[in-house]
């Protein structure tokens, strides 16, 4: 697929990206936009450097966003947030003196 990055046409195809990007680690912490690619998290700046080997200024997050997209790749404007584990079941003590316990203990009727 034809993609135009920093004015540069680009015939990428979605494997020859994961083959580009084979062996590279993702830069850490990933605090921008970035790319799910090959099951790794990568900045979308990384990518495009690597994919159009030229310097990450000269082009924008949102060009290689929407090329990667285009391409079938899923892209964040953030990192999503990690899984965190569901909370534990609370157990019922039935000594619990909240507001709806029956226990008068130090309280003033009247």
């Amino acid at each position: 697929m034809r993609c135009v990055i920093a004015r540069y046409p680009f015939d990428l195809t979605k494997s020859e990206v994961e083959e580009m990007l084979k062996g590279i680690r993702p830069e850490q912490p990933v605090t921008g936009p970035c790319a799910v690619i090959s099951r790794k998290l990568y900045p979308v700046k990384q990518v495009g450097e690597v994919i159009t080997k030229q310097d990450r200024r000269d082009f924008t997050a949102f060009e290689v966003t929407r090329a990667l997209t285009r391409l079938g790749f899923t892209c964040h404007e953030t990192p999503p947030a990690p899984a965190t584990p569901a909370p534990a079941p609370a157990t019922e003590n039935p000594t619990d003196s909240g507001p709806d316990s029956t226990s008068y203990i130090g309280t003033t009727l009247g």
